[in-house]
């Protein structure tokens, strides 16, 4: 799941039994595959959509120069409805890359499909894991192509917006903790306004076609053009969520698939119970990061104790309230920066950094860290994008409380123990309470015919995706193995050097053997000052 800050945008053990990758296969659509969901339209849209794209392939050709994918990544398109019950109408085209594999051709197992997360995230970097050489996945490239692409909405697969990219990167200037109810009245203008311009900006007819469900048929639609008869899926963060409605709608066409960082996949927390459930975690992870900071006082200077460090944070944050530093960097600014510690431990030292060095005199360095680049047009586009698909794909997918005094309730009471991203986040989400198209009902995701075991990742103590997400998917998914990383909150835990973690993804990836049971490792190495 996306970053939460209006300015940043936001079973039984077996072995698989390998699949033939016929070139121009497709497998048959999976008995129930609408998941009971009244959608058998869309079914056969998917069905037709797919044996449309077997035929078709995917013209490979060097990437776009604009695309910054360097040879021997290879670049493509895959025709998709806009309509899944309507696949003869108007087709939207999919931005695809590959990069093939390392070993033999005896040693290829197919194409590995890739989704980072979101929804809004691009997953056209993946193959740049074989071209620069990273050395955790290196086992798994001699055996598969790599292969990344934008879901519709994305990047280069007809972006949406919902605001002008320069205004959106500027933001509201607003703290997102409100200190009175006419700061509420503002905000809440705001997320209508927002709501309004993916309307006006997208179009009733794309913004409908925005959900899970869709995405997941463009995937096996993906599958299809690549010809291969079933997928095989690496999903982190809501790439996992796409993984089990995957596992689902389509549970046939599974060969492999590992989940990391899991989204609780529970119809009832799709999305505002997972919002706030998100909240809880990432108060725990920041003073997680604290703690750390503050066993590192003699590097940093930011107090002893977690107490010490957080009143600096508060400090630093009413000066900011009062006067924006740089004229620029506000308490909304200052989350946006400061969320990434949180999230993943690759930032804990820089952010410590920054953070030492204002607390020291050099405010610069923190508005520098901090400030919108308002410079960086294709950036800020990429941002506004990342922001609009996030929010429509969160909006149609499920239905949200209409009523201000749910949010109101349930968001005052959390920011009483979980201040960090509670308002932030909710803001972030308010539009989605004003939605100006039909919401949907999630799916029901459980364990349907045919379906592998499948390997689920996930740390502890993760904040943008909870635990508890982890062990749900495990139930739902019968013969399914959990690794856990015990006592870490990295998200994203498969791309992190840990080898009780790595070994066994290898292992499942290149065999389709899991554990016995499940497994609990312990964390990778702690960051270091």
């Amino acid at each position: 799941m996306r970053p939460k800050s209006r300015a940043l945008t936001l079973g039984s053990a077996g072995v698989l039994v390998t699949a033939t990758l016929m070139a121009g296969a497709v497998a048959t659509p999976a008995a129930g595959a609408n998941n009971g969901q009244g959608q058998d339209r869309e079914t056969r849209g998917a069905a037709i959509a797919a044996e449309r794209a077997a035929k078709a392939g995917i013209d490979w050709r060097d990437c776009p120069a604009d695309w910054a994918l360097a040879k021997p990544i290879q670049c493509g398109y895959v025709s998709v409805p806009l309509d899944y019950a309507d696949p003869y109408g108007k087709q939207i085209k999919l931005a695809v890359d590959r990069v093939g594999n390392t070993g033999t051709k005896q040693e290829r197992q197919g194409a590995l499909v890739y989704n980072p997360g979101g929804p809004g995230g691009s997953g056209l970097r993946f193959p740049t894991r074989v071209t620069g050489n990273n050395a955790i996945w290196a086992n798994v490239a001699k055996a598969y192509d790599f292969v990344g692409f934008d879901p519709r909405g994305v990047g280069h697969s007809a972006p949406i917006s919902c605001a002008d990219p320069q205004e959106f990167a500027q933001g509201s200037g607003l703290d997102p903790v409100p200190g009175s109810e006419a700061d509420k009245s503002i905000q809440r203008k705001l997320a209508r306004a927002y709501a309004q311009g993916c309307y006006e900006r997208t179009g009733r007819a794309v913004l409908q076609q925005m959900t899970t469900a869709n995405t997941v048929r463009d995937l096996d639609v993906i599958r299809a053009a690549l010809g291969e008869q079933k997928l095989n899926f690496l999903g982190v963060s809501y790439g996992t969520y796409l993984g089990a409605v995957y596992g689902t709608m389509f549970p046939g066409h599974v060969r492999r698939m590992v989940v990391d960082s899991v989204v609780n996949p529970a119809r009832e927390n799709i999305w505002y119970q997972a919002n706030l459930n998100q909240d809880v975690a990432f108060e725990g992870r920041w003073k997680d990061w604290q703690d750390w900071v503050a066993a590192n006082d003699a590097t940093y200077h930011l107090g002893a104790t977690r107490d010490a460090v957080q009143e600096q944070w508060l400090k630093l944050r009413a000066t900011a309230k009062k006067s924006p530093l740089g004229g620029v960097v506000g308490p909304n600014e200052l989350i946006s920066f400061f969320q990434s510690a949180p999230y993943y431990d690759s930032s804990w030292a820089p952010v410590a950094k920054v953070f030492s060095r204002y607390v020291a005199g050099d405010t610069q360095a923190l508005i520098d860290a901090a400030a919108p680049d308002l410079s960086d047009i294709a950036g800020n586009i990429s941002s506004e994008n990342g922001n609009a698909v996030y929010t429509a794909v969160e909006c149609t997918d499920a239905k949200w409380p209409t009523n201000w005094q749910t949010w109101d309730r349930d968001n005052t009471r959390l920011h009483t123990t979980a201040p960090f991203m509670t308002w932030a986040n909710a803001w972030m989400n308010l539009p989605c309470a004003t939605w100006p198209v039909k919401q949907q009902n999630p799916v029901n995701v459980k364990t349907g015919k045919g379906l592998p075991p499948v390997l689920i990742v996930q740390s502890t103590r993760d904040a943008a995706t909870p635990y508890a997400g982890a062990v749900e998917l495990h139930k739902r998914f019968t013969g399914s193995r959990l690794i856990t990383e015990k006592d870490a909150g990295s998200h994203g835990v498969t791309g992190l050097a840990n080898p009780c973690v790595n070994d066994r993804v290898d292992t499942y990836l290149l065999t389709g053997k899991v554990d016995s049971a499940d497994v609990t490792c312990a964390p990778h190495a702690t960051p270091k000052p």
